[in-house]
């Protein structure tokens, strides 16, 4: 047994890790300032029940017996706790670091790419824990799913010898991994440069053991420097690949579909989910798991949080509530949206200025193409985490320009100015939909507006 310090175990990473490791017998202690704040409170009620102990980030907490001090890469070094272990000279490992090991214990599933990640993740995790494989999988969004008789999480916890996980590009961490199975859903403009992931894409990729999966259908995807034996691949589109979806037909309710020459129908809507059901399915074929036995153990997955997951309903008004941060997935979940009748109320929060500066153009195209006659477009100002980032771009320098192409957009820099403009347009029949990342408060301006409409969460 050894002892683990997490500091920033608030995390939705670190506190996935976090109970992993006090599950796999070791002794757990963590630190957050969010706690010391009284937020995130029910991840802090988790952790605690699990037996995890929870002491104030102020530096007297480190044991000096810790073996290894696992640091977020959100926490400062000037944070107390940091300083604490640096003065007992103790192991300081990165949450990727942590997360490699236990991921290179198992014949590892790695999942990969820009947009799609988090649910492909929790899908695949699902189809095991479905068909006995006793998975573990460590996501980077929470499943609506029950493992184990645990309340939803991130976390499988299993005895099998396959961990699934999500690979995150963004910080580099992605290098970490050498998977047994490597997947990649796409590649688009997200964090970081398109010419800057092929090669991290790639490189994961060609490390892989077993096999690799790839999206015939993006566009990037040639661009890959590939050089893997065993690839399967996957088109909604009539590209040639391994797995040709035929004959679709989206619905309001779900998606129907022909996969060598058999009909089947998933309860999830627009193609951004059929393509994510194709990649895990992909994945796994790799372990000779059968189609079919994928597609019915798909059918009780429930989705992730905040991927268009409905808060509420109240006087003929849904709030839902959605991860959508870029102009491909923003596109995706707006495609499925837009099967329903009725209008839709989307209110953006873009997630940082750096993103948002290089983004925009593809955002402003994207909306001019995508916005129609029964979506109103909506963006309140830049999330700001603090810091010395420069403030040198606006949401109104996306709103200007959509409006000029016609379509119906709005600036409402604050919360406040949105829920005044909502009650006296919204009414029964419309969907109100807030979209984008990092800020956890947005789950609370969602459920704020139901309640605007008399409704509960």
């Amino acid at each position: 047994m050894a002892t683990f310090f997490f500091c920033g175990i608030g995390g939705i990473g670190m506190s996935a890790i976090a109970l992993y490791l006090k599950k796999s017998g070791h002794l757990v202690i963590g630190s957050d300032r969010s706690f010391d704040n009284h937020q995130h409170n029910a991840v802090k009620a988790t952790l605690e029940a699990h037996g995890i102990l929870l002491v104030p980030q102020d530096g007297k907490g480190v044991p000096e017996q810790t073996d290894v001090f696992v640091v977020s890469s959100a926490i400062e070094e000037s944070v107390p706790d940091i300083k604490r272990a640096k003065e007992l000279s103790l192991t300081i490992k990165k949450r990727a670091e942590v997360l490699a090991d236990i991921f290179h214990a198992h014949r590892g599933i790695a999942v990969a790419g820009t947009s799609g990640k988090t649910t492909v993740t929790a899908m695949i995790g699902h189809i095991l824990a479905q068909l006995n494989f006793s998975p573990t999988m460590i996501n980077g969004g929470i499943g609506l799913n029950t493992y184990n008789g645990e309340n939803p999480s991130n976390l499988i916890y299993g005895n099998g010898d396959i961990c699934v996980i999500e690979a995150d590009e963004s910080d580099g961490s992605i290098a970490l991994y050498t998977p047994y199975i490597g997947v990649l859903t796409n590649v688009s403009l997200d964090h970081k440069p398109i010419s800057e992931t092929l090669p991290l894409f790639s490189a994961f990729l060609n490390r892989a053991e077993k096999g690799i999966v790839i999206n015939a259908d993006c566009q990037h995807t040639p661009q890959l420097a590939l050089t893997h034996a065993n690839i399967i691949s996957f088109s909604v589109s009539g590209k040639v690949a391994t797995l040709q979806a035929q004959y679709i037909q989206y619905t309001a309710t779900g998606v129907e579909f022909t996969l060598f020459g058999k009909r089947y129908h998933l309860p999830f809507i627009g193609r951004h989910n059929l393509e994510n059901a194709l990649t895990a399915i992909s994945a796994c074929l790799h372990l000779e798991i059968a189609v079919e036995e994928s597609i019915n153990a798909l059918q009780t997955f429930l989705g992730t949080k905040r991927r268009l997951q409905t808060i509420g309903s109240a006087n003929g008004i849904t709030v839902i509530d959605d991860y959508a941060h870029n102009p491909e997935k923003i596109k995706a979940s707006l495609s499925a949206l837009q099967l329903h009748e009725g209008r839709l109320f989307v209110i953006y929060q873009p997630h940082g200025f750096s993103p948002l500066r290089m983004m925009k153009n593809d955002l402003i195209q994207m909306l001019q193409e995508q916005l129609d006659s029964r979506t109103i477009w909506i963006m309140n100002d830049v999330f700001y985490a603090g810091g010395t980032v420069t403030r040198d771009i606006s949401s109104n320098d996306i709103i200007a320009p959509v409006q000029a192409s016609g379509k119906e957009a709005l600036y409402l820099p604050t919360r406040a100015e949105t829920l005044s403009y909502l009650q006296k347009n919204a009414k029964p029949g419309d969907r109100i939909v807030i979209m984008g990342a990092r800020d956890d408060t947005l789950t609370d301006f969602a459920t704020q507006i139901l309640t605007l409409f008399g409704g509960e969460k």
